[in-house]
């Protein structure tokens, strides 16, 4: 006769227990993004079409590169996340890691290069 209970059979077997958390990442990046997305939008817009000069001028100002800024910090993480989630689901085995190595390392450039760019542009 085993005196185990059902819940003492069930521990380890079950959830890795940090889904609410990913969740919540994902919840609060998507809504910074529903804020952010239309001010980059509309402060990109404002410098397109701009000399060189002016598009210079107008990303030294701080406005327009704190949101740039936030948008690149917050969007492509968000990406990376969300594109790590489809390789778990759509591939296998080692293409499995090794295209999760490759999405990574591609945000992680692409969000460095955009803030290099961004700092090169405002100052």
């Amino acid at each position: 006769m085993s005196f185990i209970t059902d819940r003492k059979r069930a521990v380890g077997l079950g959830a890795g227990g940090h889904g609410a958390d990913h969740h919540w990442q994902r919840m609060v990046a998507s809504i910074c993004l529903a804020i952010l997305v239309p001010l980059f939008v509309f402060t990109f817009g404002c410098a397109l079409g701009g000399t060189y000069g002016d598009v210079t001028a107008y990303y030294s100002r701080p406005f327009p590169a704190i949101v740039a800024g936030l948008t690149l910090i917050v969007g492509i993480p968000h990406l990376m996340r969300e594109a790590n989630v489809a390789v778990e689901d759509y591939v296998g085995g080692t293409k499995r890691q090794l295209t999760m190595i490759a999405v990574s390392a591609f945000s992680y450039t692409l969000l460095a290069t955009g803030l290099f760019a961004l700092v090169k542009l405002a100052l």
